[in-house]
């Protein structure tokens, strides 16, 4: 059904609706100097603070305006090989251009798994970070008319 959507909305009372703010993602990586080389200089993330522990790099806090990431050191308990991001996408929503934004990241080395694209109402493109997550980069969708 492209180009069509439809909402659906579920009446709560004031008090036990919830009301977000912010949405964080926090994703184990299999090796946290390349994740935040890749989210730093490819993404276009700022580091907001780095967890050391026993002078050894376990995480880093990763800001882009509202959206914030945190990425940590996979210990391998659960085996350092295994499918990350199967089944989970974020998406960020941002007023840049979609376009200028893509060859932008492209040019730092990012890879697309989608080109920029028109859908439901918003122009888009998807890619996915070293360890298999997936990323939506998304404008602002347009109001349907009506």
């Amino acid at each position: 059904m492209e180009g069509r959507y439809t909402t659906h909305f579920t009446h709560f009372s004031m008090t036990t609706a919830l009301h977000g703010i912010e949405i964080s993602a926090a994703l184990t990586v299999r090796d946290v100097h390349a994740s935040l080389a890749w989210y730093r200089d490819v993404f276009g993330f700022a580091v907001a603070r780095e967890f050391v522990r026993d002078d050894r790099l376990m995480g880093v806090s990763l800001r882009a305006g509202a959206v914030k990431v945190l990425i940590m050191q996979d210990d391998g308990a659960k085996g350092l090989d295994r499918e990350k991001g199967e089944g989970f996408s974020c998406q960020i929503t941002t007023n840049q251009n979609i376009d200028d934004f893509a060859n932008a990241i492209v040019a730092r080395g990012a890879v697309l798994t989608t080109q920029p694209a028109d859908i439901m109402g918003a122009r888009a493109f998807r890619l996915r970070d070293p360890d298999g997550f997936r990323w939506t980069i998304s404008s602002v969708r347009a109001e349907p008319r009506g």
